[in-house]
């Protein structure tokens, strides 16, 4: 009879271990109640540990880990009615005003050149002014970019970061535009 008794111990402080392991995890879970194996018919004369019970409003047993406790979350930004949330854009992505580096086509016969004030691209982006003649288009810093010119049409690619000053001919009148290169 005792070494079944040990053994019956055995189960417990196993499933005792387990359940402390399991509570590592990140969702606690309650212990099933245990119960020893039913009366063989050698072990009929061993009678059963009663089952512990529950009832509620009772304080918790020692041995059953406490709930999991979630970190809490942050309040939500308060905005005013019909106006979406405005995102916090990083430093290393570009914002949503900024186009990257693209190519940007200019038409100067289509676009109304007074109208484009400024500009916003990312390093290695190309403007691409259509429809003008040689030597017509300036910049302000020409070591912040590559400037080519065939066939009526100005490439000028931004290569270093910094803010340069287009300067576009059209009807008797000099446009500038300001470009910033990030």
């Amino acid at each position: 009879m005792i070494p079944l008794r040990r053994a019956v111990g055995h189960v417990v402080t196993a499933l005792a271990a387990t359940v402390t392991v399991a509570a590592c995890g990140s969702d606690a879970v309650s212990p099933l109640p245990v119960q020893p194996p039913g009366p063989s018919p050698s072990t009929s004369a061993v009678a059963s540990p009663p089952t512990p019970s529950v009832t509620p409003g009772a304080s918790r047993s020692p041995t059953r880990p406490p709930p999991a406790v979630e970190p809490p979350v942050p309040p939500a930004p308060i905005r005013t009615r019909g106006t979406p949330p405005r995102p916090t854009p990083s430093p290393t992505t570009p914002t949503s005003s900024c186009l990257g580096a693209v190519r940007y086509d200019l038409p100067v016969a289509d676009t109304e050149l007074e109208l484009l004030r400024s500009l916003c691209f990312a390093t290695g982006a190309v403007l691409r002014i259509q429809g003008i003649g040689p030597g017509l288009v300036s910049v302000d810093r020409p070591e912040l970019v590559s400037q080519h010119y065939e066939a009526g049409v100005v490439d000028i690619r931004f290569v270093r970061p910094g803010t340069v000053a287009v300067t576009i001919p059209k009807d008797d009148r000099a446009h500038t535009i300001t470009v910033v290169v990030r």
